[in-house]
């Protein structure tokens, strides 16, 4: 993984209007990077948002999971202040910055990401985990629970069964059953992977939950902290 000491690849400013945040959206998507081999990643870092303090404070986790020893490698976490509206479409904007933060304290070096949130399937073609992608440069797959874009057809239902996720004719990502008897996931190229790539890392990060193990040991985490910090002192950071 990249340094996060290091120069990002990208920078800008993050307290941006909404409308020049989804400029920046239209300009960043064209630095997506829509190929990349995941086969061989062994550390999946996962991660999640929750917000605290009637949506004033955010609450940012991210666990690092090995896909083959089936455990957890490393957790970072950070609270702070929220500094971005909520707007329908620029989530990055007000998670991003939390979730990068976190990723600076990691120790360990993941060798892809999934983030539960959107990638290309996005409006902008420019979701959460692709901003997180090409800040990071590394492999990144957003695994949403619900649609933010696009038509799809129900996949059939058998595990590992997916349905293409598309708008106005492009494939945006896939609708994939993970889990029989639940909803299935909406998996979208985050950055540095391909789609196909993207489904099996998914399916194989979901041995018989709905959600990838590293993210959903991440909505643990998050969950955790935002109890522990409602009934914490309030941080101004």
């Amino acid at each position: 993984m990249q340094d996060m000491k290091e120069k990002p690849v990208i920078t800008h400013r993050w307290n941006l209007t909404p409308p020049a945040a989804a400029a920046l959206q239209k300009q960043l998507a064209g630095r997506v990077i829509r190929r990349g081999l995941v086969t061989r990643a062994q550390l999946i870092a996962g991660g999640d948002c929750s917000f605290i303090d009637g949506g004033e404070r955010i609450v940012a986790g991210i666990v690092v999971w090995d896909l083959r020893r089936r455990e957890i490698v490393e957790r970072a976490s950070v609270i702070r202040r929220v500094t971005f509206p909520y707007v329908p479409g620029l989530l990055s904007f007000r998670e991003a910055p939390a979730l990068l933060a976190a990723a600076r304290k990691l120790r360990c070096r993941p060798h892809a990401w999934i983030i539960d949130a959107h990638g290309l399937a996005h409006p902008r073609r420019f979701g959460l985990a692709c901003h997180l992608g090409l800040w990071l440069d590394r492999p990144t797959i957003g695994c949403a629970k619900s649609r933010l874009w696009g038509e799809h057809a129900e996949p059939a239902n058998h595990v590992g069964a997916c349905a293409a996720l598309q708008d106005d004719g492009d494939e945006i990502g896939r609708v994939v059953r993970t889990r029989l008897g639940v909803k299935p996931v909406f998996v979208s190229i985050g950055h540095r992977v391909t789609l196909c790539g993207a489904v099996r890392l998914v399916l194989k990060c979901s041995p018989g939950f709905r959600l990838p193990e590293p993210t959903r040991l991440a909505h643990q985490w998050v969950t955790q902290l935002r109890i522990a910090g409602s009934q914490g002192p309030r941080l101004t950071r």
